[in-house]
């Protein structure tokens, strides 16, 4: 019997790509998802892509008891955490919200969890949780000192899941995966990045005045001490990244860390600025893009960009795709929701 393996926000961006992967490894995804920021189309679109009828509960991780309820049903032996809010500006400017969802509701989780009897914990953590430091990379024995609201809770998380599990000896083993910038989709074009509320990251940004959705790009911020003035970030293709989280699963499950946890960097290395970026997109489309200046975003930092050698040599795992590819991925991905009229959706 195939192990089963809880998935919080298992129908958002990366939590969706993480369930294809997990059945493409031979795993029993359980979805929970409160359905705040998925539509309600993407579980029959995983159903379709992963040919297979999908567990899926509409339970908020605040909700213990409904947990408890759920885990007491379909016991797992896993756990992929990625539930949370995830706007660096909308936590500056509501953190209280933040604070009670992301850190409140982990707390409610892993509590379920480890009173159903525990297991391997992997963690979606961010690399916001460094703050704004200045170095070429930055690796998992930088201080851990967040600038904003969201990061924080993060780092808070991080501490929670590793006091946990260390108070409980070899119940549980947790793994926290500290995210650069996913992008890009599914090959298939089925599943990919549409979240219901305004989104804040580049491309899905970019994808929409490419179709017209937006009047013009806004670029935050051209007085950042980078190359061309504009923020530097290290991309990941999102399905690279779910690879990550299969992997970090399958060595947690054979014990493979001595320690009880772990923090480990998911990127690629290689720095891209916002004009950079842009540039791929106007490339692929063979035009340009409109685009204008505005001010820096409250909480957003120079540079992050990841050193990610200890996940080749703790995990096995690099990433494989490159901005090319993201770019392709994601606007391939843009003909085919807008094809279904997917962002017409109301849920």
């Amino acid at each position: 019997m195939a192990n089963k393996i809880l998935v919080t926000g298992g129908l958002g961006y990366i939590g969706s790509h993480c369930v294809v992967a997990l059945c493409e490894a031979g795993y029993e995804p359980v979805i929970v998802d409160n359905h705040s920021n998925a539509r309600a189309s993407v579980l029959e679109r995983l159903e379709r892509l992963t040919g297979r009828e999908l567990s899926c509960f509409d339970i908020d991780i605040r909700n213990r008891a409904g947990l408890e309820t759920l885990l007491q049903r379909e016991p797992c032996q896993g756990l992929i955490h990625l539930a949370a809010f995830k706007a660096v500006g909308e936590s500056v400017a509501q953190p209280l919200r933040y604070y009670d969802n992301n850190v409140g509701g982990s707390v409610s989780l892993f509590d379920a969890f480890d009173a159903a009897g525990g297991g391997a914990i992997v963690f979606s953590s961010s690399a916001t949780v460094y703050g704004d430091v200045e170095a070429k990379s930055l690796h998992e024995n930088m201080p851990v000192q967040p600038t904003n609201p969201y990061g924080q809770t993060k780092a808070m998380i991080e501490q929670v899941l590793a006091d946990m599990v260390r108070a409980r000896d070899a119940r549980s083993r947790g793994l926290a995966l500290r995210y650069f910038n996913p992008a890009g989709a599914h090959d298939s074009a089925i599943i990919g990045e549409d979240p219901k509320d305004a989104p804040n990251n580049l491309f899905p940004i970019i994808v929409q005045v490419a179709v017209g959705q937006r009047e013009r790009l806004t670029i935050f911020g051209e007085d950042y001490d980078t190359p061309d003035g504009t923020g530097v970030r290290d991309y990941i293709h999102v399905v690279d990244l779910a690879q990550a989280h299969v992997k970090a699963l399958t060595v947690l499950l054979s014990g493979g860390f001595d320690a009880p946890f772990t923090a480990l960097n998911l990127g690629t290395g290689t720095p891209y600025s916002v004009r950079e970026v842009i540039a791929a997109f106007e490339a692929e489309l063979s035009r340009k893009l409109p685009q204008t200046m505005g001010e820096r975003r409250p909480g957003d930092v120079a540079t992050l960009v990841a050193d990610p050698s200890a996940a080749m040599a703790q995990l096995g795992w690099r990433a494989e795709r490159g901005l090319e590819a993201m770019v392709r991925d994601a606007w391939r991905w843009a003909g085919a929701a807008r094809q279904w009229g997917l962002w017409d959706e109301d849920t």
